[in-house]
């Protein structure tokens, strides 16, 4: 089984580029020694920054190029001028196979315009889709679609949902996932025609699925399976909903023990569990999202993220790329008739 990866990494996408990128790179290379990197992005810039860190002059090198997609250019524009740009050769990169996967935080409608066009979609999907681990009380779930497809038939629900199986098993690490469809109820006349027709393709599907039938909006914190499916509208809002929570939950808990003495004194005896708190909800332990369904890897860091978040996203990159899901996805779409998945 292969063990060494090399990562294809946007050295300017990103908030802070390319000095959180650099950094995040050296914290993956740090805790992977098989590993290599490619940096895309200007040489005047990335130069002094990797000769000043061992891990980065030892295993990475930087692929020149000065052209750089911003944060507010279109993905029409994108693909027009965006050929050559640090970006682009990051994905290129995999295509051309000079990388296993490639990791960018910078624009997310460019990067998911630039993915497909050079990846390409695998046999039998129709439309890929953007996949999120979300932070549960059990641990992670996977939610997709968060943003790809406004708009998802049930044929496409069922390839989502056969993609993110795949997907969990290679990042949660779990056997035998899970699957549920988001719906309004649990009940199977509540929801539109696409989810209770996908309801219906999943359960009587050759597939050897562990399917649990629909699950609420609630059940996805609290974990009640490992994969949750729905279109990139329905996934998308509440995926906002739920970082907005966390962070209101955030700041009202800091106000609330920091008020007076007391609730600073009852701080500091909850500060364990405190801690464990904000780390279950630290965005940096889940950075990473994964367009599935394409001929390659390709992963997408928020654009705040931090050097420690940078480098999960890597560690998210690199996961993949060594494990066989794009294989898995390929077989089950088989399964079930690819043809009939990928009609329009």
């Amino acid at each position: 089984m292969q063990s060494t990866v090399t990562l294809s990494i946007d050295a300017m996408g990103g908030d802070n580029a390319p000095g959180i990128v650099m950094e995040g790179v050296a914290d993956f290379l740090s805790g992977r020694p098989g590993a290599r990197a490619l940096l895309h992005g200007d040489e005047a810039l990335l130069k002094p920054l990797l000769a000043a860190n061992a891990v980065l002059s030892a295993r990475a090198e930087i692929r020149h190029t000065d052209i750089k997609i911003t944060s507010d250019m279109k993905p029409s524009q994108a693909l027009r001028r965006g050929k050559g740009s640090s970006m682009w050769n990051a994905v290129q990169a995999v295509q051309e196979g000079a990388a296993d996967a490639s990791v960018s935080a910078g624009n997310t409608g460019a990067l998911m315009a630039i993915s497909m066009l050079v990846l390409r979609k695998m046999d039998g999907v129709h439309r890929p889709a953007m996949t999120a681990l979300w932070p549960t009380l059990k641990g992670r779930t996977v939610v997709l679609d968060v943003g790809a497809n406004v708009e998802a038939d049930a044929e496409q629900l069922v390839s989502f949902a056969i993609m993110g199986e795949a997907f969990a098993r290679a990042t949660l690490g779990i056997e035998r996932p899970s699957v549920a469809l988001l719906n309004i109820g649990s009940e199977e006349m509540k929801g539109h025609e696409e989810v209770r027709e996908a309801h219906e393709l999943l359960r009587n599907s050759p597939l050897k699925m562990d399917y649990r039938g629909f699950v609420e909006g609630d059940d996805i914190s609290a974990g009640a399976v490992d994969v949750v499916v729905t279109d990139g509208f329905t996934g998308n809002v509440a995926l906002k909903a739920g970082e907005g929570v966390a962070r209101m939950l955030a700041t009202r808990m800091r106000e609330a023990f920091t008020e007076s003495l007391a609730s600073k004194a009852g701080a500091a005896l909850a500060m364990n569990g405190l801690k464990r708190l904000k780390s279950m909800m630290d965005p940096s332990n889940v950075n990473g999202g994964v367009l599935v369904g394409l001929g390659g890897v390709s992963v997408k860091s928020h654009g705040s993220a931090d050097a420690r978040g940078f480098a999960r996203a890597c560690e998210l990159a690199a996961d993949l790329a060594l494990s066989n899901f794009r294989g898995e996805i390929a077989a089950n779409l088989a399964r079930v008739g690819a043809g009939d998945l990928a009609a329009e």
